[in-house]
């Protein structure tokens, strides 16, 4: 049974080659015959005035032209009268066109000759092209013909059921007709393990994040419940951290209902024309007005840049590698903002401080979801913000470049184009 099929799409398989082939042919034949005419048009056209410019010392767009004798082609004349009716030149047309016709029968000779060659080749070729399609077709066939008996369906249940919760235990069949199943069900294995244990790793993280300003506010509200009213002193400290870290929570769960949203494709991109000088000159005059321990620079570009995005969910991206260059640089030290393309020509936006730098083992987690480096855990943060921006980009299909030396500072480019992954230079 499996020969025969095998035999049924070999004979399926050549017929398709063969009508691709005879298609190919015909639009070969096509061409060749086209361009064959248009050079004998244009051989004719050529030896006619080449005789008018030799016998008449010029070509005169006035003169009358006839071909008579059109009834016997061996009889047929090409004719010159100057606009009054006088002949001028009278030339036998069968000889030349005997001539032109030899050439153009040479040219066809090749042709068909190249043609042959060709035709070997193509059906190579196309061969070739179909061959993982006929594969994919004699694999579908065998599947849908396969008939699994009781006893296979019971060995995919028992390898199932006796499955542990271990991250390295995939499944096993032990029979070669259950290859295909066991390969597929092992993958989506993997990737539902690779999913649980992100969010597990992401809840653990929003937990422990939660956990510190629930703890601050809750101690402070003790304080309060014992000596607040008694105590001015206490009662002004404690309002001020329950605010602080209040608004400290809520600017977290913000960032995480951000991400949660991004995550389920409810954050919808509303793509329109932006204007990247002015985007950047937003935040440049924003940033002065917030930011009054950091001097500000604007580079502006020789052009105007214009590319399709979300200007909003764009602008919060730039705000927050803003907001980290602000948190490390020193004060008086200056932040500079510039737009432009690379060398490539793609669009990008570019923030660059002259603050405390990364490591490279730093770099390279640090658009991890709550990832913070040793050296910046005594600054304030989430360790959420370049997960958003990252996010934010990816979604534009660019990418982030990254320059960084410890103790220098750090350049971070956003690339609007041709999606790939970031490139970091420590």
């Amino acid at each position: 049974m499996v020969e025969r099929n095998v035999s049924t799409e070999t004979k399926r398989m050549s017929s398709i080659v063969m009508k691709l082939h005879w298609s190919w042919i015909g639009r070969k034949l096509g061409m060749y015959l086209g361009f064959d005419l248009f050079l004998f048009v244009i051989l004719c056209v050529g030896w006619i005035c080449d005789q008018e410019i030799t016998r008449l010392g010029e070509l005169v767009w006035d003169h009358q032209r006839r071909l008579v004798g059109l009834e016997k082609i061996k009889e047929l004349t090409y004719m010159v009268l100057d606009t009054d009716g006088k002949l001028l030149l009278e030339l036998p047309v069968f000889s030349v066109l005997q001539v032109i016709g030899i050439l153009i029968g040479i040219v066809a000779l090749i042709q068909l000759i190249g043609c042959f060659f060709d035709y070997m080749e193509e059906e190579k070729n196309i061969r070739r092209i179909l061959a993982p399609i006929n594969e994919i077709a004699l694999k579908a066939d065998e599947l849908s013909r396969m008939t699994f008996s009781e006893e296979k369906y019971q060995q995919i249940e028992d390898a199932i059921s006796s499955l542990q919760p271990n991250e390295q235990e995939i499944l096993s069949f032990g029979d070669s007709d259950l290859q295909g199943i066991e390969a597929a069900m092992n993958n989506l294995l993997m990737r539902m393990r690779d999913s649980y244990r992100q969010q597990a790793r992401f809840v653990n993280d929003a937990s422990h994040e939660l956990r510190t300003p629930i703890a601050v506010i809750q101690g402070y509200a003790n304080m309060l419940a014992r000596w607040g009213s008694r105590d001015e002193k206490v009662l002004n400290e404690s309002i001020e951290a329950i605010q602080h870290e209040s608004e400290h929570m809520k600017y977290l769960v913000e960032q995480l209902l951000f991400l949660a949203r991004g995550d389920s494709g409810k954050t919808k991109l509303t793509l329109e024309k932006i204007f990247l000088s002015q985007l950047m000159e937003e935040i440049y005059e924003e940033s002065l007005m917030i930011d009054e321990r950091h001097p500000y620079r604007y580079r502006k570009p020789q052009e105007e840049i214009v590319v399709q995005a979300d200007g909003t969910l764009l602008k919060q991206a730039v705000r927050i590698l803003t907001d980290n260059s602000a948190k490390y640089t020193h004060e008086g030290d200056e932040i500079i903002f510039s737009v432009g393309k690379t060398r490539e020509g793609v669009p990008y936006l570019q923030v660059q401080d002259t603050g405390i730098g990364m490591e490279e083992a730093d770099i390279a987690h640090m658009f991890d979801r709550f990832y913070r480096a040793d050296e910046v855990r005594s600054f304030q943060g989430t360790g959420l913000g370049l997960a958003i921006a990252k996010w934010i980009v990816d979604k534009h299909g660019g990418y982030f470049e990254i320059l960084s030396r410890t103790g220098l500072g750090t350049r971070v480019r956003i690339v609007l184009g041709k999606n790939q992954s970031s490139k970091i230079t420590a």
